[in-house]
């Protein structure tokens, strides 16, 4: 053993006792919260200085699972059951025309780019549950008799590629698949398409740091809006590997082409159309790993051509300094959004409430799924909220519709809410992924 190498192993071996001498959760957990997640929502949200660490926060939640007639908590008012169980990871909701609701069961495409980093973080999130092999596939749940729980149940596309958002215009079913958009012929009533996907334009892939691609149909039915997450927290990679993504792009269906809607969002996933106004709004992740408390995950109305910050800055022009070199050009334009989510909630699934069955006062709003966060302590998120609306814009604090899916002492977790859809009756349908269950909503 050469003396440098003698040396090396003193280094690392006083690194691991260093380590072992601090404690587990010291290194997981090296900062804490100073300000409790409301201060981090509305459309004003408290945003104190950055609280970067040597080693970011993790404090991820093991799941449980649900057991016997457990299930998540209904706000007064309301009442909660299962619509499906045992499912496959179910994460993204849509609603034929008849009534059917198609689920996408999938999973990442385990395709990021093999860092000591993203390794590690693959363990944590194995933890969460995350790290299941994607089914690739799209389960068809059916209501026959109107009870409100599936009693018909088919695969109805599979040997897709992580699919996640999906859209019925017209006779054609559009699916976004991780690295393409590919369509398929349909008809009412079908259970089950043969028909092979016809690719229509390929999405960015490859590291698929965030690998979700939602898609929403407008109103005329000429184009797509497509969600792009980026390919890291802060452009880690360089900006070169960023290219078309954290973005918005609309899809034009009759020339097949793909250009910029709206730029500097780090990780859009919901999108709806709000009913007063009819503009679009997304809810979009934002970065991580400067303290518990940054940065607000959000939602907006999207203004076409804007440019909302990332990575150059956060929640309008709040500039991050780990990314460089800076663009002072575009800090300067970056949008400030409506109305902020709390930090870390990993807020993902949206639906506006209008056309809800629920009680009067769950009907003038946007649901919103809160997957739960992985770098706060203490944990966000981990359930469903429903943020009131007035003329178009947010009008108040946010109500919590389900929770119970963290347990008590915030280690385990039963389940994570994704996807949202309200069925034919107007009732709300939850994905739950880590449950494997189909959650339905309704007044009691």
């Amino acid at each position: 053993m050469t003396r440098s190498h003698v040396r090396l192993l003193v280094a690392t071996t006083g690194v691991l006792a260093l380590l072992a001498a601090a404690g587990y959760r010291a290194v997981v957990s090296p900062e804490e919260a100073t300000q409790t997640v409301a201060a981090g929502t509305g459309p004003h949200p408290v945003l104190p200085p950055p609280n970067k660490t040597v080693v970011p926060t993790v404090n991820v939640a093991t799941p449980i699972g649900w057991q016997g007639t457990q299930a998540p908590v209904a706000a007064p008012g309301l009442a909660v059951h299962a619509f499906a169980t045992g499912l496959d990871h179910p994460r993204w909701l849509y609603r034929l025309p008849n009534g059917d609701i198609l689920a996408a069961e999938t999973n990442a495409p385990g395709t990021d780019i093999q860092t000591l980093k993203n390794r590690i973080a693959g363990i944590f999130m194995d933890r969460a549950g995350a790290g299941v092999k994607s089914p690739d596939r799209i389960v068809l749940l059916r209501d026959t008799n109107g009870d409100g729980i599936a009693d018909q149940r088919s695969v109805f596309l599979d040997h897709l590629h992580s699919p996640f958002g999906m859209a019925l215009v017209g006779d054609t079913l559009y699916v976004a698949n991780a690295d393409a958009l590919v369509r398929f012929p349909y008809h009412e009533g079908d259970t089950h398409i043969d028909a092979p996907a016809e690719k229509l334009v390929d999405l960015p892939a490859g590291y698929n740091h965030h690998w979700t691609k939602n898609i929403l149909a407008s109103p005329d039915g000429r184009s797509l809006y497509v969600t792009i997450g980026s390919n890291s927290n802060v452009a880690d990679n360089g900006m070169a590997v960023e290219e078309g993504r954290a973005r918005i792009d609309r899809f034009d269906i009759a020339t097949g082409t793909l250009t910029p809607f709206a730029t500097g969002l780090r990780n859009p996933n919901g999108l709806a159309w709000e009913p007063r106004t009819g503009a679009l709004w997304v809810a979009v992740n934002e970065r991580d790993e400067i303290g518990s408390d940054l940065v607000p995950d959000y939602i907006t109305s999207v203004r076409e051509g804007a440019f909302y910050g990332w990575p150059y800055s956060y929640y309008g022009q709040h500039v991050d300094t780990r990314v460089q070199p800076q663009r002072p050009d575009l800090v300067a334009r970056a949008i400030a959004p409506d109305y902020a989510l709390g930090p870390h909630t990993a807020s993902l699934g949206i639906a506006f409430s209008q056309d809800s069955s629920l009680p009067e006062a769950w009907r003038s709003g946007l649901f919103v799924a809160q997957h739960g966060s992985w770098n706060r302590k203490p944990k966000s998120g981990y359930r469903v909220i429903y943020v009131p609306f007035a003329d178009g814009h947010p009008s108040g604090p946010p109500r919590e519709v389900l929770t119970g899916f963290l347990t008590a002492d915030e280690d385990h977790v039963h389940g994570r809410p994704v996807g949202l859809a309200l069925d034919k009756s107007g009732a709300l349908l939850v994905a739950d992924d880590v449950g494997n269950t189909l959650w339905r909503v309704t007044g009691q």
